[in-house]
């Protein structure tokens, strides 16, 4: 059952980490209350639901035709999870309130990176196409936003509170951008790829929090790195799990609750650090 219950994190204890295992890479990861949705390099056309506070598998829904998936997002407002179809130009959208009807719409050519943004609208980046597309909760498109052609392999992106968005890109240069309404690059961290704090190898997953403060998954680099809201420094976050990062790859960070998700590549892990209350911690 999915629970739509806003929760404000008042709790002072110190993070704790805990793991889900699974048998295939993790490609998207967002949650609705206790709810954890993963996506998979599996080919199932199945999103799994978990337990946040448990840990274990409650079900699995069943999106027919979404083949590979790179983006997940849910929308508490309109009841819903999106998962980019990769493989076939589609945004998927599931109802999540008890019939787990499917509905598709297309998009452009190879669709990654998603987010609701505050409008309760969903963006997804389009990589071949390099734009961003916005579309209302039943697939009507609101906006096209062309990016710069620097930006030549864009991945994920997050919306900020100025309304502003930011993406991970790749390609000749490995950076995450602030955009203006108009797709230009306001400001940039990164360059060509490297493993040093000022450049990243393989910037993937995003998350905000409350501080405006930019969690990246550095994918390459076995690491998380914080990215000031300016994007004019970077620190690391270390995660205390066993064997260490093993390429994470999307991320989803819960606000209300004070949770983050890492969905790991290689590792094929979702890890869960609970008790965060936001990014400037350097050790959880």
């Amino acid at each position: 059952m999915i629970h739509f219950v806003d929760v404000t994190v008042t709790s002072s204890e110190p993070a704790v980490t805990h793991v889900i295992p699974g048998e295939a890479k993790v490609t998207g990861v967002t949650s609705l209350g206790d709810d954890v949705f993963v996506v998979r390099y599996d080919q199932s056309q199945q999103v799994e639901v978990y337990d946040a506070v448990t840990f274990t598998l409650q079900c699995r829904l069943s999106v027919p035709g979404l083949g590979t998936s790179v983006g997940l997002a849910a929308c508490a407002s309109n009841k819903c999870l999106y998962a980019s179809g990769y493989s076939n130009d589609c945004i998927h959208r599931v109802e999540l309130t008890g019939s787990n009807a499917v509905t598709e719409w297309s998009v452009g050519h190879y669709p990654e990176g998603l987010t609701v943004n505050n409008a309760r609208n969903v963006v997804v980046v389009i990589r071949d196409e390099r734009k961003l597309q916005e579309f209302t909760t039943h697939g009507t498109l609101l906006q096209t936003i062309q990016l710069q052609p620097d930006i030549d392999y864009p991945r994920q992106v997050v919306e900020v509170t100025s309304g502003q968005f930011v993406i991970s890109h790749v390609g000749t240069h490995h950076r995450v951008c602030l955009l203006d309404v108009r797709g230009a690059v306001v400001q940039s961290y990164g360059g060509t790829k490297g493993s040093d704090l000022t450049k990243m190898n393989g910037p993937e997953g995003l998350a905000v929090d409350k501080h405006g403060n930019i969690l990246v998954a550095d994918y390459r680099n076995n690491r998380l790195l914080v990215l000031d809201r300016s994007l004019t420094s970077a620190h690391e976050m270390s995660v205390s799990v066993d064997g260490g990062l093993k390429e994470p790859y999307s991320l989803w960070y819960d606000k209300s609750r004070g949770r983050l998700y890492v969905g790991e590549w290689d590792g094929r892990r979702v890890i869960i650090i609970d008790h965060l209350k936001d990014f400037t911690a350097s050790h959880v």
